[in-house]
């Protein structure tokens, strides 16, 4: 072989492989770089709204740094996959073309292949999608309590153990553990971001003094707030937000409660415990629905059908309500002679 052959052909392939190798090594790299620049990144700063009043908040904990840190490496991840493929794809077909084949009839072929692929394979492509932007968007996490809504309507509630880029799991409260597909899901409601709120409809009688039932409340709801054990989940100071709803029976008062995410269930809990103590002190009962009580009379004796019997010796006859089978059974027969 001379020279010649050896700077035709087989130098073009060993070009062709080194600078797709190149390649991917450079997009590969910037890719890690964006993804470690994110997952480095600052502070969250948002901006929360309470009545008339604006602030600005600047959040970062372990949980939120770790929860970055995971979606870079997530989405670098895939993004790393994708760029390799498609730059190996890329060299393969120009090594073919260098070594004379024909590419049109593979890349039909492909195309057919790809297609059918396509049809089969569109729900794992769309559960793949899906996945990857609810890591991109951080929608939900590990450790994050969602309720999720799928395809069917069916709504699922859980603690988040996995999100994947073809799946989500949930564990539910009753130890449950969901798989749901990601391209499934079509709402997503996120209780343990950023802050939760404790709302607590308090019925109070009709009748009560409604200053004096909101005053003993919020009381209630301060004394809660200055629990060493409880107070440090209550982020702003409680709020009655007046009457609720109004009924015949009773007056519905609205309390609202901000804490940190996960804590409005216990902090719920410990507070009704503590309202049940001050309204008994004060006097105050929970009123109670109205019922009716619908009561019939029984059935009069005259209604009862009787029997008639005769004693196989006395020949004396009785009468009296019938027990058994009633005049067709045989032992409530009247002997024949």
């Amino acid at each position: 072989m001379t020279w010649e052959f050896w700077l035709d052909k087989p130098l073009h392939i060993v070009v062709i492989l080194i600078v797709g190798f190149i390649i991917n090594l450079v997009l590969r790299s910037v890719i890690r770089r964006i993804m470690d620049k994110i997952a480095s990144g600052v502070s969250i700063s948002k901006t929360e709204s309470s009545g008339s009043q604006r602030r600005k908040v600047s959040e970062e904990t372990e949980q939120s740094r770790a929860r970055r840190v995971q979606r870079a490496q997530t989405v670098g991840s895939v993004l790393r996959s994708v760029t390799t493929i498609v730059v190996a794809v890329i060299v393969a077909l120009m090594v073919l073309a260098e070594l004379g084949f024909n590419l049109a009839p593979v890349l039909a072929s492909a195309g057919i292949v790809g297609v059918a692929l396509g049809f089969g394979a569109q729900t794992l492509v769309k559960d793949f999608l899906a996945g990857l932007f609810i890591v991109l968007e951080d929608q939900y996490g590990i450790g994050d309590y969602v309720e999720l809504t799928d395809a069917g309507g069916v709504d699922v509630g859980g603690m988040v153990e996995n999100v994947g880029l073809r799946a989500t799991r949930l564990r539910g409260t009753d130890g449950t553990l969901w798989h749901i597909g990601n391209g499934e899901i079509l709402k997503c409601g996120n209780m343990s971001q950023g802050w939760a709120r404790t709302v607590m409809d308090i019925p109070v009688p009709y009748n009560a003094d409604i200053d004096r039932s909101s005053k003993l409340i919020l009381n209630t709801a301060n004394d809660l707030r200055a629990d060493p054990e409880q107070g440090p989940n209550i982020l702003d100071a409680p709020e009655v937000w007046g009457v609720q709803q109004l009924t015949g029976e009773s007056i519905t008062i609205r309390l609202v409660l901000r804490t940190k995410p996960l804590t409005q269930w216990a902090i719920g809990r410990a507070l009704r415990l503590r309202l049940k103590t001050a309204f008994d002190d004060a006097g105050m009962q929970i009123p109670l629905m109205q019922q009716m009580i619908v009561r019939t009379n029984p059935k009069p004796a005259s209604d009862i059908p009787t029997r008639t019997t005769a004693g196989p010796s006395t020949g004396q006859v009785s009468t009296g309500p019938w027990t058994h089978g009633g005049p067709s059974d045989p032992m409530y027969q009247i002997p024949e002679g």
